[in-house]
């Protein structure tokens, strides 16, 4: 009404002023309406500076008590809390120096937040949410060491999960090797097929991550009940579920894929045991000497017996006869010539970690272990005998894995000395692709030790050029009349010098963007890595002697407190707990596996023990395997949501710290990897888990239904301890 008669008055001859009124009020109100808009708009650029208290989101089955400080109060199934609880009362003098948790805080994305990151997919690409808060003060100095590790590679685990993880594009031209393993003929076309669909989904679900992670809940269902059945395979009680062919392959003679290609779908099957069932290993060191031939039993095994006396059939075993060897005059004959050629290898002093390519007889191994050389045995795809499961049998640190166009999964120049013993390996095909992997892997300076026999003359020429070219220096060549084999020794170059002084540049310079340590799913290079010279790089210098080297951190190391921190820290609970307070054998543990490797911490703890144990870093975590290697011990990159690369009944203790928190946002079915740690362990092997309450409980569960001995629970601050052991209860 007032409005109209304003516009009433405008019309006669004196309503200027009423205008001007009314033009004013017009105005006003557009700049209080625009005003209202624009806020908001200004209100989330705010929010989007600053992502400090943003943390994972809260998992379903528990609720934020706003009373207590925004503790989270678990709801899981009837009877878990309060059975964990009861173990706490019980068990107070055995407690263990768990983590107490990180401190979570509540995160909360409105509407309006939601759509503006949307509209700014590249920004959303770039940040990414921390998963971690601020650790509280422990006065426990161990116990503040994990909390402050678990919250570096909470922070670092986005990030550099396109530098370790070959399969996705990212930083370092992973992209553009990716894009060179879809178009490689050479691999066979179900393996190309399947490797191209495995790369569409990665790469589409790194583009949903962020949907991914407000939709997680809990990683293993509370409600879930679970029924096993035992798996249905050609390999049977041998299976190996990314290196087997299985089903659509059933016409072809060979069951071995020449690339590593995994199922679609983990198995969630159980494999059997041997036909004649599964006893306890024999202990160590015994079984250097001899092992149960029914634990390792293999149609082709029998046939390779007769024509190998390395290893004979005695009764109930396998045995091994000291004076036998493929190498004739015998292992410690050869070993020590190889010393008398090259006097700068200094078993067990300069050289600490060798590969050796290819089981076959593992005196080689075994002496070294005399000598104090921690050797990693890489049992090929193409090995039908199945030797690598007689090494692991025996007590030797082995892994299965193919050799033919993908990078192996260790990072670069980590490797002292690579062997191979009456090598068949064509070196020089295909470009020379297989020995530009090995020098990939060795150290600068290190040593290729290749025994052959009866090399022609065109296959020897071959050899020399290639190595040749990649600059190699032949220090030794002898022909040993007593062994009847050749023995060459070559050493990789020390620096970048020698490379400019070649008049072919063939095979060329690897690009500088180009990741040397990417080795998951990244397919050979024809071209030679740079050697390393900047201060901050691994390989700049060769470590320090055995047993030196444990301790000793190299320049390039960016925390090495944290590491003494780490060391010190898992020292204290190895000594302390997991020695005296698990009730576990330690006579009975020889192949140990630690599933969440950091610093080596774990094994450097174990070293006084007479185990090995296999460092495994998953792919999405922080690259700290080249120091694992510096130490002096042995590790390899994995993805956990698929079957590690080895036998069934491989390892007798299975080690996984604060694991299974981070799977949850990998991993579809994380109810496999129990399936498979179920297959990798030997039964009456041991199972140490350390996580979160509300994690354990539902797993614990899990392992009940496999008919597993819950061994011992403890918690503490919503943080907990299972240790449980496997039985030999097949469905």
């Amino acid at each position: 009404m007032a409005l109209a008669r304003l516009a009433r008055q405008a019309k006669r001859p004196n309503g200027v002023c009423i205008k001007m009124t009314a033009v004013a009020i017009l105005g006003l109100c557009f700049i209080f309406v625009w005003s209202m808009f624009s806020s908001p708009s200004t209100s989330v650029t705010v929010q989007r500076e600053s992502f400090d208290d943003i943390a994972e989101p809260v998992a379903s089955g528990t609720r934020v008590s706003k009373s207590k400080g925004n503790e989270l109060e678990k709801h899981g199934p009837n009877g878990h809390k309060n059975k964990v609880d009861s173990g706490l009362k019980k068990k107070d003098e055995k407690k263990v120096n768990g983590s107490l948790p990180l401190p979570t805080h509540e995160h909360k994305s409105g509407n309006k937040h939601e759509k503006h990151v949307s509209n700014r997919k590249k920004e959303k690409d770039k940040l990414k949410l921390p998963t971690s808060g601020v650790s509280k003060e422990n006065p426990e100095h161990q116990e503040q060491v994990e909390s402050q590790g678990e919250e570096v590679e909470k922070e670092k685990e986005d990030e550099e999960e396109v530098v370790v993880d070959g399969k996705e594009e990212g930083l370092d031209g992973e992209g553009e090797e990716n894009g060179e393993k879809e178009s490689d003929g050479d691999l066979d076309e179900s393996v190309d097929q399947e490797t191209q669909e495995k790369m569409e989904n990665d790469n589409e679900g790194l583009k949903n991550e962020g949907k991914k992670r407000k939709i997680k809940g809990p990683v293993f269902d509370p409600k879930a009940h679970y029924s096993w059945k035992l798996c249905n395979t050609r390999s049977k009680h041998n299976y190996m579920p990314c290196i087997d062919v299985e089903s659509g392959f059933t016409r072809l003679q060979s069951y071995r894929h020449t690339e590593r290609s995994c199922p679609k779908a983990p198995p969630m099957c159980l494999v059997p045991l041997p036909h004649d069932g599964y006893d306890s290993p024999v202990r160590w060191p015994e079984s250097k000497l001899k092992i149960l031939y029914k634990n390792v039993a293999h149609p082709k095994l029998a046939a390779y017996l007769k024509n190998h006396n390395w290893l004979t059939e005695s009764g109930e075993y396998l045995t091994f006869p000291q004076n036998q060897s493929e190498f004739k005059g015998g292992v410690v004959h050869y070993l020590e010539s190889i010393e008398e050629m090259v006097p700068d290898i200094e078993w067990g002093k300069n050289i600490r970690v060798v590969l050796d390519v290819g089981c076959g007889d593992s005196s080689f191994v075994a002496s070294l272990l005399d000598k104090d050389v921690l050797t990693l045995s890489l049992g090929l795809k193409d090995d039908l005998v199945d030797l690598a499961q007689v090494s692991l049998e025996r007590g030797f640190a082995t892994v299965v894995s193919p050799f033919a166009r993908r990078r192996l999964p260790f990072p670069s120049g980590v490797f002292d000395a690579i062997h191979c013993g009456w090598c068949t390996i064509p070196w020089y095909s295909n470009g020379g692709k297989l020995l530009l992997e090995i020098n990939r892997i060795l150290r600068p300076g290190g040593y290729f030790i290749l025994s052959t026999k009866h090399d022609s003359i065109e296959e020897e020429e071959a050899m020399n050029s290639l190595t040749s070219s990649i600059c190699w220096n032949i220090l030794a060549h002898r022909t040993d009349d007593v062994g009847e084999v050749g023995v060459k020794i070559y050493q990789k170059p020390e620096s970048n010098d020698i490379y400019e002084l070649r008049r072919k540049k063939n095979p060329p310079l690897c690009k500088e963007h180009e990741n040397p340590d990417a080795a998951w799913y990244v397919p050979m290079k024809t071209c030679l890595h740079a050697i390393p010279s900047a201060i901050e790089e691994h390989g700049t210098e060769w470590p320090e002697e055995w047993p030196k080297r444990l301790e000793t951190y190299p320049d390039w190391l960016n925390d090495k407190q944290k590491v003494i921190d780490d060391t010190k820290h898992w020292k204290d609970i190895v000594e302390k707990s997991y020695l005296t307070g698990m009730g576990i054998d330690w006579s009975t543990i020889r192949n140990v596996m630690d599933m969440k490797a950091i610093y080596g911490g774990f094994a450097s703890a174990l070293l006084q023990q007479k185990i090995w144990v296999m460092n495994v870093i998953p792919v999405h975590a922080p690259d700290t395997l080249p120091f694992i290697f510096e130490r002096g011990l042995i590790g390899i990159y994995h993805d956990w949501c698929e079957s590690f690369g080895t036998y069934p009944r491989s390892y007798d203790l299975l080690h996984a710290d604060h694991f299974f928190s981070r799977l949850k946002k990998r991993c579809k079915q994380p109810v496999a990897i129990v399936v498979e740690m179920d297959r990798i362990l030997r039964p009456g092997g041991w199972v140490i888990m350390r996580d979160k309450v509300e994690i354990l409980d539902p797993l614990e569960g899990i392992l009940r239904s496999l008919h597993w001995e819950i061994r011992m629970t403890y918690a503490q601050n919503k943080e907990g301890i299972l240790c449980a052991q496997k039985t030999t209860w097949r469905p």
